[in-house]
């Protein structure tokens, strides 16, 4: 009898443990869900223990929105809120792969640049700072173009 449960419980212990496997897999890795725009990213870095100051209003020629900047852990980060994520997308959808281009416009960064996208809102962060970094792609996930 003993000989005929063993193979009965090790069959059902694979099973159980190809479940786990699936289940962590699909759940996701960052938050980029919750953030929809500037508020509710500034809310997403307060979480992650970020500290944040507000800044001036920037422009860039190839994105449309004035942006802000919020000094993230002592690092400018810039943020551009669009009216729809129709709107954002499509002006993402600009950006090179490297971010050295965005259009027509060549680009000449001080720093590598990093940019994020989701809901209706654009970040560029132009810098190395790896708790930065890391912050950004906790709230936002992986940055879709950059270096």
């Amino acid at each position: 009898m003993k000989i005929k449960t063993l193979p009965i419980l090790l069959l059902a212990f694979t099973v159980a443990l190809s479940g786990c496997g699936k289940a962590a897999t699909s759940t996701p890795p960052t938050q980029s869900a919750t953030v929809e725009d500037k508020a509710s990213f500034i809310a997403a870095l307060h979480a992650s223990g970020a500290t944040i100051e507000s800044g001036d209003s920037v422009t860039q020629d190839f994105f449309t929105p004035e942006g802000n900047i919020l000094t993230v852990n002592g690092q400018d980060v810039q943020v551009f809120e669009y009216e729809s994520a129709a709107d954002m997308e499509a002006e993402a959808s600009q950006v090179a792969p490297d971010g050295g281009s965005v259009g027509t416009s060549m680009v000449s960064w001080m720093a590598p640049p990093h940019f994020y996208k989701a809901g209706r809102i654009i970040v560029l962060y132009v810098g190395n700072d790896s708790t930065v970094l890391g912050l950004l792609e906790k709230v936002m996930g992986h940055q879709f173009a950059g270096q």
